[in-house]
């Protein structure tokens, strides 16, 4: 499913506006953005997902064509992790909502 078709689910059942229902889809990810920027926050939506922002320690590694050691920098990264009933979904231990 795209953002598109999401858009029109949503819309379709409950009856908002596909602009409507747009606009809170564009404001949550905006939303998210911010707090994942910031790094000190957590966006947390219980028993569906965490999101946060990760470091990345600085590392050797090895390129995989010439088999030469590189240094690879510190980085930032996302980091999404499903809460326990989206996994009870995904598991088929839970109905997905209807």
């Amino acid at each position: 499913m795209n953002k598109t078709e999401l858009v029109e689910t949503i819309a379709r059942r409950t009856e908002l506006s596909k602009k409507d229902v747009e606009a809170v889809i564009n404001t949550f990810f905006d939303v998210t953005a911010q707090v994942v920027a910031k790094g000190k926050d957590t966006l947390t939506i219980p028993g569906w997902l965490k999101i946060e922002q990760t470091q990345r320690g600085a590392r050797t590694g090895r390129n995989p064509q010439t088999g030469e050691t590189i240094k690879i920098k510190a980085s930032k990264s996302v980091k999404i992790t499903p809460g326990a009933t989206l996994k009870a979904i995904a598991k088929g231990d839970k109905p997905a909502p209807k």
